[in-house]
């Protein structure tokens, strides 16, 4: 996948099948949108455009930013673009400015002009441009004038609820990891650097990496216990997170760990992916280091019959 961050740099000698949009969580739907692209793009010979923005539109316009948070960080959902096929993909800079252009001049000047489109794909409820006016009857009134053809993608529904960024962020903010990865069609993943901990669990039994995650946008899942995979040093562990405040221990600042199984090696200043899969339980208070210990020896068990 080419990666441009100006529109104006793009460039194919083909014919451009193109969509819009921020694409936070890379879910069904949107994975829906850019299957419909390359099924396009077979038929008439072409390359897959996806356009996206960067600072998120909702960080420059200030829309509730007091709370916040993404499913993906900008470098995790540029990975997972990626994996879905798509040829190009254009990161227009979002800037106040920008966001006052009318939709139809948005289409002109940037889209029709740099990229020059013979299909737009659009997702069931996109909206773009000045008080996001752009729809598909704003992109359907210029497709003559432009000579581009628009297709819609219907929205994908997984046990009757319509698949979007929302509903996921709530599903992951509940603790719903199961249900969130149904409508991600992949497992909500945590990336950070290992930072050094107490060194309780080494203590224990159960040593932990303690993990820093640096973008302050990243939205975290609920505080509990998850049976999950861990990516580190380019190979894949099953293990078992905690996401809480340790109340036995220090009860202090949330804290990201993660118990990574058959696993002994030092890794502090590095990398590394926890894939979370299923909730187990609620984080609880023990009545000393013992009672935590025997807890966590089930939660192990319970882990590795899940995964």
């Amino acid at each position: 996948m080419k990666i441009y961050n100006c529109i104006k740099d793009f460039n194919s000698d083909k014919n451009t099948i193109v969509t819009i949009g921020a694409f936070d969580g890379v879910h069904l739907g949107h994975q829906a949108i850019f299957k419909q692209m390359q099924d396009e793009a077979k038929k008439i010979d072409g390359e897959t455009v996806v356009i996206t923005f960067s600072p998120h539109p909702r960080i420059v316009l200030g829309i509730d930013n007091a709370n916040l948070k993404f499913v993906k960080t900008e470098k995790n959902k540029l990975q997972c673009i990626e994996r879905a096929g798509i040829d190009h993909l254009i990161i227009v800079q979002f800037t106040r400015e920008f966001a006052s252009l009318p939709p139809q001049k948005f289409i002109k000047d940037y889209i029709v002009d740099f990229i020059h489109p013979k299909v737009f794909i659009i997702g069931y409820d996109s909206q773009f441009g000045n008080n996001r006016e752009g729809s598909l009857s704003v992109l359907k009134s210029l497709c003559k004038q432009y000579g581009f053809i628009v297709k819609k993608v219907d929205a994908v529904v997984v046990d009757n609820t319509t698949v979007s960024s929302t509903e996921i962020r709530n599903m992951l903010t509940r603790g719903d990891i199961a249900e969130a990865n149904s409508f991600l069609g992949h497992e909500y993943s945590i990336t950070g650097k290992v930072v050094r901990g107490q060194s309780i669990g080494h203590n224990i039994g159960f040593p932990t990496a303690n993990i820093e995650v640096a973008d302050e946008y990243k939205l975290i899942a609920a505080v509990g216990v998850y049976a999950c995979r861990v990516h580190c040093l380019e190979k894949n562990y099953k293990g078992m997170s905690n996401i809480g405040f340790r109340p036995t221990i220090d009860n202090g600042d949330l804290t990201i760990e993660v118990n990574i199984f058959d696993f002994n090696k030092v890794i502090y200043g590095k990398e590394i992916t926890i894939s979370f899969v299923k909730r187990m339980r609620d984080e609880h208070k023990f009545e000393n280091i013992e009672a935590l210990k025997a807890q966590l020896a089930l939660d192990k068990i319970k882990a590795l019959s899940i995964l």
